[in-house]
C-alpha cells in the first residue's frame, strides 16, 4: 500500500497505547507490508498484542540480509551484527597470511568458520555472503530453528556461492564437544551468540518472553553455564591462534562473574590456560556486549 500519513499516525498511536516504543516505525513498516486497509488494521491489532513485528512480516533485517523468521527461531538483534564483524575483519588478514606462505597456500584452500547456536543463520550467512572463499559451519540444535536456518541458507545460497563460499548446516548441540571430534583443531574463527539469560530472570518485553524460544534465551542459573560449555567446544575447534567471539548480556562484561573472567579462568584437561588476549567490546549503545579471545598455542602448552 502507498504511505498514508494519517493512517500511520492513527495506527502508531494505538501501538503506543500498547506500550510499543517503536510505534511509528512499526506502523509504517506494516503499512508497507499490507495489501489493503483491512489487512493493515488486522496487523496493527496483532502487533498491539505484542506479537513481534518480524513475525508479522516474516522478515528480520541483519547487516545486508533479509532473513526469514517466525515462531520457533530467535529474532536476530542489531547488536549481534558486531559479532559477525569479528570474522569479517579477521578473515581477510588470515587469507593474506596464507597467500604469503607458500607451504600453507599449497595445502589449505578456504578459511573455516563455525557459528555455534546459529539460530536463523544471521551470523553464518553474513560471513559467507560478505567474504570470499570461506567455509562456514552453522550449528543449531533446535529442530524448529533448524527449519528457518535451512530456509535462509537456501534463500541466500546464490549470494555466497557467488563469493565462492560455502555454508554447511549441522543439527548438533554446541555444548557437547564429542559431537565435533572430526573438526577439532580446524577452525580459524568460531563465533557464538548462545543463550545467556539467567534461568530465573524473566524478560520484561512480551515479544521476547512470549515469542522467542526459551532454548535460545536461558543459559543456566547464572546465564553463563551454556556459554562456558560452548566456549569449551570452541577451544577444541580452533587452531592455535584461532579467533573466538561470543555475545553476552550487558551485565556479563568485565568483572569477577562476567564472560571475560570465565574465559580467562578456563583450562583444558591438562590444566593449561585455553585463552589469551581476552577482550570485551561495547555495542552500538555503548554497553558491554561481546568478548573476543585467541586460542593459546597447544604446542607451547605441551612444552611448558
Amino acid at each position: 500500500m502507498d504511505i498514508d500519513r494519517a493512517l500511520v499516525a492513527s495506527a502508531a498511536q494505538k501501538l503506543r497505547v500498547a506500550g510499543i516504543e517503536s510505534a511509528d516505525h512499526d506502523a509504517s513498516r506494516l503499512l508497507e507490508f499490507a495489501h489493503s486497509v483491512s489487512e493493515f488494521d488486522q496487523l496493527i491489532a496483532q502487533r498491539s498484542l505484542r506479537i513481534p513485528l518480524q513475525h508479522l512480516t516474516g522478515t528480520a533485517y541483519f547487516r545486508h540480509l533479509a532473513l526469514n523468521v517466525g515462531p520457533g527461531v530467535f529474532i536476530p538483534r542489531p547488536e549481534t551484527e558486531l559479532l559477525a564483524q569479528v570474522a569479517i575483519d579477521a578473515l581477510p588478514r588470515i587469507l593474506q597470511q596464507w597467500l604469503s606462505d607458500a607451504e600453507v597456500k599449497a595445502t589449505v584452500t578456504k578459511p573455516t568458520v563455525f557459528d555455534l547456536c546459529s539460530g536463523s543463520g544471521a551470523v553464518a550467512l553474513s560471513v559467507a555472503t560478505e567474504l570470499t572463499n570461506v567455509t562456514v559451519h552453522a550449528v543449531e540444535v533446535s529442530a524448529e530453528a533448524l527449519r528457518w536456518l535451512l530456509r535462509n541458507v537456501e534463500a541466500h545460497s546464490e549470494k555466497f556461492q557467488e563469493q565462492n563460499s560455502r555454508v554447511t548446516v549441522h543439527c548438533l548441540d554446541a555444548t557437547e564437544s564429542e559431537k565435533f571430534n572430526e573438526w577439532f583443531n580446524t577452525a580459524d574463527v568460531v563465533l557464538s551468540n548462545p543463550p545467556y539469560i539467567p534461568d530465573a530472570m524473566i524478560p520484561r518485553e512480551p515479544e521476547v518472553r512470549d515469542h522467542d524460544p526459551h532454548l535460545a534465551l536461558f543459559g543456566g542459573h547464572d546465564g553463563l553455564e551454556v556459554p562456558v560449555k560452548v566456549a569449551q567446544v570452541a577451544a577444541e575447534l580452533l587452531i592455535d591462534g584461532g579467533i573466538f567471539g561470543m555475545e553476552h548480556a550487558d551485565v556479563q562484561g568485565e568483572g569477577d562473574f562476567g564472560l571475560p573472567a570465565a574465559l580467562r579462568n578456563m583450562t583444558d584437561s591438562s590444566g593449561a590456560v585455553v585463552w589469551r588476549d581476552v577482550t570485551d567490546h561495547l555495542d552500538y549503545n555503548g554497553l558491554p556486549r561481546f568478548t573476543t579471545a585467541i586460542r593459546t598455542n597447544r604446542a607451547t602448552q605441551m612444552q611448558g
